[in-house]
């Protein structure tokens, strides 16, 4: 039996914002997708954003996760990766 799709919503910050060029997206994955795939599936469409994949914090409805974190139907998932500025 295959599984069924989620759609989940992320919202793009910084380097992940300029590299798309929009604020956010609507993703499909399959129901038991980490968090982390989403990261994977966004550096698949643009690669000049793999620095930053070990040091991206992920977000699921404004409380931060693991990684591993699995996804679940609207979702709204953030990825951060580090700032600065004064």
């Amino acid at each position: 039996m295959s599984k069924s799709a989620i759609t989940v919503t992320v919202k793009l910050f910084a380097a992940y914002q300029e590299a798309f060029g929009i604020p956010e997206l609507a993703l499909e994955f399959p129901e038991g997708t980490p968090v982390k795939a989403v990261c994977d599936r966004l550096i698949a469409e643009r690669p000049e954003l793999a620095k930053w994949r070990d040091i991206t914090r992920f977000g699921i409805n404004l409380i931060f996760v693991e990684p591993d974190t699995l996804l679940q139907n609207g979702d709204e998932v953030v990825l951060i990766p580090p700032v600065s500025g004064g």
